[in-house]
């Protein structure tokens, strides 16, 4: 080999470990992730519809659980019945979770349950989960489960990642929930008229119920002065705009794209409300900076048809928030759980088979728990929550696969992920504590 040919491999090889060098491998983390959809259902707790979810902790573990018991301590010998059960009347049901199936498929609409702020806490009874009947319109219908090889959505989470420790946000209902979901806090309402405010005992015990919490805050169902809204809302009771930060205003700060998608939108706004449009599952519109004829409520409040379009031509945002119609969304009263399952697989199957599921991830969960018991205490954070436990599954191809997580999470965990994902700095100290999912993603597994 002459000279010159050495030198001319000697800088190839140089200039080819230069270049091995300054390569790096793509990042295996939560960077993978371009598109984060939740999809929020209604509704539903743990062991009501997955408590038999082979490998989750469900009705199996349940069975040492303490009894329902009566407003004394007392336990129920049989299940106390409502007027109007959903189940006969001669049948005496123990105190025990009981099969729904036995009497109503899942393809019919039940009663709805009490689902309220202070009834929640009193339900959970310090984390003994003991005063769900006691507590409830629907007395005994609260221990009612659904086998859960019936359920739809159960084979997603069997090929996916299915959380058994995930916590609804606050206590009560949709409404308190909802605005947690993108502010993690409560909303304010410091001159609400005396009709709306709650009383409390000397000992802290509800005395009247209402919609405002003593000192203000709003934790039960209240509607915008902001529209759209219903037209039996009177004047006087509609809450202010609230000003503390969002989700959607964090992203749009560092100019990350994102969506609130709600099924019905476009009618409601138009003045031709679906029957079963629901008012208060609409977050942003209770926030000044998404408030009546704002750039920002054109820009990214939006129809659930948008989100099907964007996810068969890949253009969804990098964060889409589903709200499903009324009649698809899973709640007790006036929708059913088949009708609401099929919807969700519609929008599932829109995102897999569009451009973006390669780096997307879907969350399913639900806004609480609608009332109904689980036999696990949630853990104990601070004044507002979280509630007690809700389905929820991940699913994407980064899942972990055929998984239960057992990791503690809560409705404000999805904020962290979103907020860890793209840099964000935390709402508050609820998202800022809560765990991101991490545990529910393996980015090294083949696709």
């Amino acid at each position: 080999m002459t000279a010159r040919i050495r030198l001319a491999a000697a800088l190839a090889l140089s200039a080819s470990a230069t270049a091995c060098a300054s390569y790096r491998a793509p990042p295996r983390d939560l960077s993978q992730l371009n598109h984060i959809v939740v999809i929020y259902l209604e509704n539903r707790s743990f062991d009501n519809m997955y408590g038999e979810f082979p490998g989750a902790d469900g009705l199996q573990q349940a069975a040492n659980a303490p009894k329902q018991v009566d407003s004394t301590g007392k336990p129920y010998v049989y299940l106390p019945q409502p007027a109007g059960a959903p189940f006969p009347i001669a049948d005496k049901l123990p105190n025990a979770p009981f099969n729904i199936d036995r009497y109503l498929a899942s393809s019919q609409r039940t009663r709805d349950l009490v689902h309220r702020f202070y009834q929640e806490q009193a339900q959970i009874d310090g984390g003994k989960m003991d005063k769900f009947a006691a507590v409830s319109d629907a007395k005994g219908f609260v221990m009612g489960y659904y086998h859960t090889s019936g359920i739809l959505l159960s084979t997603e989470a069997k090929r996916y990642t299915l959380a058994d420790r995930f916590f609804h946000a606050a206590f009560g209902g949709s409404f308190l929930n909802h605005i947690f979901m993108i502010s993690a806090a409560a909303p304010t309402f410091l001159n609400a008229p005396e009709i709306m405010v709650a009383k409390l005992d000397a000992t802290g015990n509800l005395a009247t119920d209402g919609a405002v919490s003593p000192d203000g805050f709003v934790v039960n169902t209240a509607f915008s002065v902001n529209g759209p809204r219903p037209a039996f809302a009177a004047a006087g009771t509609l809450v202010p705009s609230q000003t503390m930060p969002t989700i959607g205003d964090r992203l749009s700060a560092k100019g990350i794209s994102w969506a609130w998608y709600a099924g019905g939108w476009n009618d409601a706004v138009g003045g031709r409300p679906d029957s079963s449009f629901q008012y208060h599952h609409q977050p942003f519109v209770y926030f000044a900076n998404y408030a009546d004829g704002t750039a920002a409520r054109a820009a990214h409040l939006k129809d659930e048809t948008d989100f099907i379009a964007a996810a068969h031509a890949g253009t969804l945002p990098a964060v889409s928030f589903v709200k499903p119609l009324g009649t698809n969304n899973e709640h007790p009263g006036y929708a059913d759980i088949v009708t609401g399952e099929k919807h969700v697989e519609q929008l599932l199957d829109a995102v897999r088979t569009g451009p973006n599921w390669k780096d997307a991830v879907v969350i399913i969960t639900y806004d609480e728990n609608g009332g109904f018991w689980d036999h696990v205490g949630p853990p104990i954070v601070d004044r507002w929550g979280p509630g007690s436990r809700v389905p929820s599954i991940i699913i994407s191809p980064f899942a972990r696969r055929g998984f239960v997580d057992h990791t503690t999470y809560d409705t404000m965990s999805i904020l962290a992920l979103i907020e860890k994902r793209f840099g964000l700095k935390p709402l508050g100290t609820r998202d800022a504590a809560a765990n991101p999912l991490e545990n529910a993603f393996d980015f090294n597994q083949p696709h």
